[in-house]
């Protein structure tokens, strides 16, 4: 099974200071913690079949120890019992990686801690409720006399990689209006999440704010526009080279992109820290980079005479650089295109072979370093290191599945031959094919669970948008706007209330084409929110073709229902135990069958007896009559 579990990682997380106090004192949500834990600890006492945990109706997570979980809070704090069962699965999973003889029994623990936080979320009837307390409501524990960073279980769920948890309905829910943007973060309390005011008022300028850029899926759409706007400045620079040296304006704007999306990435790199270097962080760092050393080189070029040689071979290597990054440009789509379930779920598989392949490269490295030193001592042999180059090279095609073995006859005969076989055997044999059960390993483990993986995904996406320390979203390459044209000139100097109002202007501005489109839509959600709440429906209610007709039918009326119910099976038990069941019940009828025949046999005994006895007394009592009478 391949870990992708990340107890540490948050996505993308938020400074200490600029977040309140949780509305529960670490403390008590630690108690909470450890009543949920020493629950866990009875419940489980030995180690059990995964299967029996996250089976429906499971006979170890009954309804009782359900209930019993929900009073872990009491009635004051139940609402953070579910971000205490996800603390108490990083417990357990911390505890499995430290006590590695009870490892699997702390695993099926943890297991069995993300099914009851799935349960309890989808046992809450109160919508309202379940999406501001116990989802977004931040908590901290406490730890090392400190409080942690304070954090709701969205976040928590998405840290620890609980695809239990962000399959739940309830979960799902809540993401959704995330990235719609139906929920937004309190301006006056950025740790409070609250309804947009604005969801069911069908007046268009009421939504034409452009405060609505906070939402996550207009950030996406905005984020892939520019992406291929970037593609297409890309694609128009290297197909008009200018063989002079000079700039055009495609690639002046290219160059400026770049510009803006270097200064995003230093920006959040700066206010997050370390946690928000990933895969996809180096991968465009490395593309900017390339970009910037062909434009380092095209600066030199223009720095030169011209009709020079050295005009010509800077030109021509910058744009050898500029080419180089063809593929990196259209691979660095993907990165906007995860939003797509295909393309989501996809992703997740290549991040978890990436990962692997760590493994095959720490033992590629190992043996490339040993035949490495044996080849070049080989060819220190004769005083001289003359082939150095060759061995490195022919090392490189063996490991690429070519091997050359012309030129190892006279090397170090017959030492270096003899070698490069063992070499060529154990990379293409033993390593490679280590490789490919990696991967395949990794490619079932995750399309098997496809469905939960790219929600989890499209999870995480969301909660960088929505856990994003900007306050005014400018999107790259807008944030160089902000930076020299508002930051710079006005945010030193200017009162907090006019800059805030200066920064709605500019974004305004800078955003009304996506504005106009957007309010247009938020007023038919508008008018659909208000439609469905009209109905008793949820506001994300959508009437689908197999519910149009069925306001008509009354199956209670007509008898199906009746019907229905007398002949559908009872999926909740096992056929097996039903039919024990049965027979146990049926056993005991004829129990009571028989203690009545025994009691009411026994009652016509003794009636007999008595009868007898009074007959055989009137019988005596006759024949002492008869003796007396003779007698007189």
């Amino acid at each position: 099974m391949v870990n992708v579990f990340t107890p540490l990682l948050s996505v993308l997380p938020t400074r200490r200071e600029n977040l309140p106090a949780p509305p529960i004192p670490a403390k008590e949500v630690t108690k909470i913690a450890l009543r949920l834990k020493h629950q866990l600890e009875q419940v489980i006492p030995c180690e059990l079949e995964e299967y029996k945990i996250t089976r429906p109706h499971s006979a170890i997570l009954t309804p009782a120890v359900i209930k019993t979980a929900k009073q872990a809070g009491g009635e004051a704090y139940k609402a953070c019992v579910v971000y205490c069962l996800l603390v108490v699965k990083k417990w357990f999973k911390k505890q499995a990686m430290c006590e590695l003889w009870d490892a699997d029994l702390h695993e099926v623990r943890a297991t069995a801690a993300e099914m009851m936080a799935k349960r309890i979320i989808e046992e809450e009837d109160d919508i309202d409720y379940l999406l501001e307390e116990v989802l977004l409501k931040r908590y901290s524990v406490f730890v090392d006399g400190e409080d942690t960073v304070p954090a709701n279980a969205i976040e928590r769920a998405v840290d620890l990689h609980a695809l239990t948890v962000i399959g739940s309905s309830g979960y799902q829910k809540c993401i959704s209006y995330l990235w719609r943007g139906w929920l937004v973060q309190d301006d006056e309390d950025p740790s409070k999440f609250v309804h947009f005011e604005n969801k069911t008022n069908p007046d268009y300028w009421s939504h034409f704010d452009p405060d609505r850029m906070r939402v996550p899926l207009y950030q996406n759409t905005v984020q892939i526009a520019f992406s291929v706007i970037f593609l297409a400045l890309y694609t128009g620079a290297i197909n008009t080279i200018n063989r002079e040296g000079d700039l055009d304006p495609i690639e002046l704007l290219l160059y400026i992109f770049t510009l803006g999306f270097i200064t995003d990435e230093i920006a959040k790199f700066w206010k997050v820290g370390r946690y928000y270097i990933g895969f996809w962080n180096v991968f465009n760092s490395t593309l900017y980079a390339l970009l910037t050393t062909s434009f380092v080189i095209r600066m030199l070029a223009l720095g030169s005479p011209r009709d020079t040689d050295r005009r010509m071979d800077y030109n021509m290597l910058s744009y050898n650089f500029l080419a180089f990054t063809a593929p990196m440009f259209w691979m660095r789509l993907l990165l906007y295109l995860d939003t797509f379930r295909f393309f989501g779920a996809m992703l997740v598989v290549l991040k978890v072979m990436m990962r692997e392949s760590l493994i095959f490269f720490a033992l590629l490295l190992v043996v490339l370093v040993g035949f490495l030193q044996a080849f070049i001592g080989l060819d220190l042999a004769d005083n001289s290191l003359q082939d150095s180059g060759f061995v490195i090279q022919a090392m490189l095609n063996a490991i690429m599945q070519s091997p050359e073995f012309d030129g190892f006859d006279d090397f170090g005969h017959p030492f270096g031959l003899i070698l490069y076989y063992i070499f060529t055997f154990v990379v293409m044999v033993i390593l490679l094919n280590i490789l490919i059960a990696l991967y395949n390993s990794a490619y079932e483990d995750i399309t098997e669970n496809a469905i939960d993986e790219y929600m989890a995904l499209f999870s995480q996406k969301t909660m960088q948008f929505v856990r994003a320390p900007d306050e005014n979203v400018f999107i790259a390459p807008f944030n160089l706007v902000e930076l020299f044209c508002l930051i710079l000139p006005f945010e030193w100097w200017m009162p907090k209330a006019k800059y805030e109002r200066l920064n709605d202007y500019v974004m305004g501005t800078l955003y009304s084409p996506l504005l106009l489109i957007t309010a247009f839509i938020e007023t038919r959600q508008a008018h659909r929110v208000s439609y469905n709440r009209g109905r008793g429906e949820d506001d994300d209610d959508t009437v689908h073709e197999w519910e149009q007709v069925l306001h008509e039918c009354d199956f209670e009326a007509d008898g199906w229902d009746k019907k229905v119910q007398q002949t559908k099976p009872n999926v909740e038990i096992d056929t097996d135990v039903a039919e024990m069941r049965k027979l146990q019940k049926e056993v005991a009828e004829l129990k009571e069958l028989l203690l009545e025949l025994r009691d009411a046999r026994g009652s016509w005994g003794e009636g007999t007896m008595v009868k007898s006895g009074l007959a055989g007394g009137s019988e005596k009592m006759g024949e002492s009559s008869d003796s007396v009478g003779r007698e007189e």
